[in-house]
């Protein structure tokens, strides 16, 4: 079969939507105008909802053996922690992994690049997109490699997942509307002299000036700064790290013996118009821009990779009817405008507080923090919203039903049982009947004579606890979500529900 999908883009949602297309067996290309991975460390948080995604693609262990897993925040006005925010204890029960992964950004996409080597993927490279046309059956596009000659080639869809200027989106003339924050803030990789004994540790300094988040990267020299260059510099683009150096070792007392690499930018908060406009889709960043708050930009761009590709598979394999590629923008551009409401808010937040030393350390860092996620502090629901797993589709059209308190468009709620977890059947990566307590003998012949899985975890109390009804029936897709929930086990629900997308099992003949 010739390729069916152009990928353009090789960064971290380019190369998520790759595998989880390959994973499915569906042929593509997936281009990139650079010559290589990024070489710097650029995004670093992988949360939660990602490294359950990429468990069922069997990628979460290399990157987290590659990686290191932070496991607490502790918030700082410079003469004490005044706050701390524990991931490992307020994700306990809630996910399989209960922290934020620290991966610096050139190794992870080294990481997705070479399971798509081993798999018999290459990403071409040093090749740009220079047009393309959807002629309402296909998208004709205009390549060129290097120093060679352009070259015509036809596809059934585009992605575009090349980034902030993506010229996906411009070639759509989609608006791209939001703001740009006034602080011009830096990013900076150090060596320190000596090394840091709490490699699970992230920290924030705030005072009236504003703030600063500190953490170590690769090693326990290593050390990423994030903060806000000093008013004095705020209208030049050519600050380096010797004029901030002061400035940083007087807030948090770390200094530098050697600087990998520092940076300027500013902080846009953007969403497209659409993330999809006949057969072509906009990803990640093409589709969206966020503030730093939270680390769920680059989270956010593989979320986006991995609701598109299992669909993109379905229509492709002649799995799905095309009608259920019209989800993902629906899905998927709800959460980004949410997402850009909330990080805005937070963002706004912490960057302009003015508020006198005093009140600030008795008042703003108490209550400013969990108004960054809305939550009551502690609490748990402050990992569910950092960590992505509170994502939910409920408003999607594939999204029927609700069981006990777990309804469709949820992300399926983890439990640990006496032979193991729910999640352990998501990595097969296709649709699935779960069933917490006894399924029906008619349940188990329909979903054998569909080509489905169906899961039968015998019912223990903490079912209950997670949110699930003993003996309803939740079909789960692809994805981890749930798609339908009914009390009973009803077949003609189910069927309906099957033959409204023409969905079949992937794994059915």
């Amino acid at each position: 079969m010739n390729p069916q999908i152009l990928i353009v883009g090789a960064g971290p949602t380019g190369l998520a939507l790759a595998y989880s297309l390959a994973r499915q067996g569906v042929p593509f290309r997936i281009i990139d105008r650079n010559a290589g991975t990024g070489t710097a460390s650029r995004a670093l948080a992988v949360h939660a909802r990602i490294l359950e995604q990429y468990d069922q693609l069997g990628l979460a262990k290399r990157n987290i053996d590659c990686g290191h897993p932070i496991l607490s925040l502790d918030v700082s006005d410079g003469l004490k922690v005044r706050a701390q925010l524990k991931f490992h204890e307020l994700g306990k029960g809630l996910s399989p992994f209960p922290f934020i992964l620290s991966l610096p950004q050139d190794e992870h996409e080294k990481i997705l690049v070479d399971e798509l080597s081993k798999i018999g993927v290459e990403v071409e490279w040093n090749t740009s997109l220079l047009s393309f046309e959807d002629s309402g059956q296909g998208v004709k596009t205009v390549l060129q490699q290097q120093g060679h000659s352009e070259e015509t080639a036809e596809f059934a869809y585009l992605c575009g997942c090349d980034g902030a200027g993506s010229m996906v989106r411009k070639g759509l003339e989609l608006d791209f509307p939001g703001g740009t924050y006034k602080q011009l803030f830096f990013v900076a990789d150090i060596e320190t002299v000596k090394p840091v004994d709490d490699m699970e540790k992230m920290d924030m300094y705030m005072d009236d000036d504003g703030f600063m988040l500190y953490m170590n990267v690769r090693n326990a020299y290593t050390k990423r700064i994030l903060g806000i260059v000093p008013e004095e510099f705020n209208e030049r683009t050519d600050v380096e790290y010797s004029e901030v150096n002061e400035y940083i070792k007087n807030k948090i007392r770390v200094s530098a013996a050697k600087v990998n690499w520092f940076s300027t930018y500013r902080v846009h908060n953007r969403v497209s118009e659409r993330f999809a406009k006949g057969h072509i889709f906009i990803l990640g960043d093409a589709g969206h821009l966020h503030s730093p708050t939270g680390g769920q930009g680059m989270n956010t761009g593989i979320g986006d990779a991995i609701n598109l590709g299992w669909k993109l598979a379905a229509v492709v394999l002649e799995k799905a009817d095309a009608k259920i590629l019209g989800t993902y923008e629906q899905e998927r551009i709800a959460f980004a405008r949410r997402l850009i409401s909330t990080t805005d808010k937070a963002f706004q937040t912490i960057v302009n507080q003015k508020l006198p030393g005093t009140l600030l350390r008795e008042y703003a860092v108490p209550y400013v923090l969990p108004a960054v996620f809305k939550f009551a502090f502690p609490s748990k629901n402050a990992f569910k919203v950092l960590s992505q797993i509170h994502i939910n589709y409920r408003s999607s059209l594939l999204s029927k039903g609700k069981a006990g308190k777990v309804f469709a468009g949820m992300r399926l709620p983890w439990v640990e049982t006496a032979n193991g977890d729910n999640f352990a059947p998501l990595r097969s990566v296709d649709w699935q009947i779960h069933i917490y307590g006894k399924a029906k003998p008619e349940l188990t012949e329909f979903a054998r004579s569909q080509s489905l899985e169906l899961h039968e975890f015998p019912w223990e109390a903490s079912m209950k606890d997670a949110g699930f009804k003993q003996d309803a029936m939740y079909l789960i897709r692809p994805d981890g979500h749930v798609a339908l929930a009914t009390d009973g086990q009803w077949l003609r629900v189910l069927n309906m529900y099957l033959d409204a997308f023409e969905i079949k099992a992937f794994g059915a003949k």
